[in-house]
């Protein structure tokens, strides 16, 4: 009787997508087991340049508008108004804040707007600023000025014709707050919490006034921004809390961004940073 040897059958190749599947799978093996010893590669890199500038927005705008570190983050704000009403009904007169903060706040006035650098500058930095307006000073310039709110900058009244409130009747008073109240009601959908009286004078009708038109506070400032740095109300340096006032037509021919500038770093150099004056009083 004749043994039949029966023979290994011969392996058939693999279909070729089948070998495509068996490369890619050892492909990413070689390249899950070289991660270890390889160079990370920086995904930032590899998104090109336009796109790193969105990824990393402060780490260039700072060095772009002259400061040689970005700015401080500031601290979480109190929960609650630190400033004390000037009378009962009447809100505070502050030119500065009451806290241990390393905070200054920046206050600009009419025309601050209308540098479209300025605009850039606060955005970029994401710079806290607040802008007190005059309706008959900004004029058309209301548009201007919707770019910087945009970015960030918060909306106060300046009263409506910039006429000096002091030792003006009620009706007088009631009638320059409250309307710049309506204007930017009517042109922003917000009524300010804040008040700067022109020229900072003021007197005890300015307060009533100033209350009866949902004001929270009346702000003045203990330092203004000058083309050669600042200016000490109160003969100091910089203290935790103060209130800067900042007007274009104070730069004495310097331009608002290299004023800005300047007093950015001075802020740095003697260890403040900029806080939101709206989220302490």
């Amino acid at each position: 009787m004749r043994l039949r040897v029966r023979r290994p059958a011969r392996p058939r190749p693999p279909h070729p997508a089948r070998r495509w599947v068996r490369a890619l799978g050892g492909g990413l093996l070689a390249a899950v087991l070289l991660t270890g010893c390889a160079p990370s590669v920086d995904p930032i890199g590899r998104l090109g340049k336009k796109a790193a500038q969105k990824v990393r927005p402060r780490e260039s705008a700072y060095r772009r508008w002259g400061l040689a570190a970005p700015l401080a983050r500031p601290p979480r704000p109190p929960a609650r108004t630190v400033a004390r009403p000037a009378g009962p009904g009447l809100p505070p007169v502050v030119d500065h804040v009451p806290t241990h903060d390393r905070v200054v706040f920046l206050t600009y006035d009419d025309g601050a707007e209308r540098d479209p650098r300025f605009v850039d500058m606060v955005r970029e930095l994401r710079l806290p600023v607040s802008m007190f307006l005059t309706d008959t000073v900004l004029g058309p310039g209301y548009g201007d000025f919707a770019r910087l709110r945009a970015v960030g900058a918060s909306v106060q009244n300046h009263t409506l014709d910039h006429a000096s409130l002091r030792g003006l009747p009620y009706a007088g008073q009631r009638a320059e707050i409250c309307g710049q109240q309506d204007k930017l009601k009517q042109r922003f959908g917000i009524r300010p919490r804040l008040l700067r009286p022109p020229y900072g004078t003021y007197d005890h009708t300015t307060l009533r006034a100033a209350a009866d038109c949902g004001v929270a506070a009346v702000v003045l400032w203990r330092a203004s921004m000058r083309a050669e740095g600042l200016s000490y109300e109160q003969g100091h340096e910089l203290r935790p809390g103060d209130i800067v006032l900042a007007r274009p037509e104070d730069t004495g021919g310097v331009t608002l961004i290299d004023s800005t500038t300047r007093l950015l770093r001075r802020i740095q150099a003697q260890g403040f940073t900029v806080a939101r004056l709206e989220d302490y009083l």
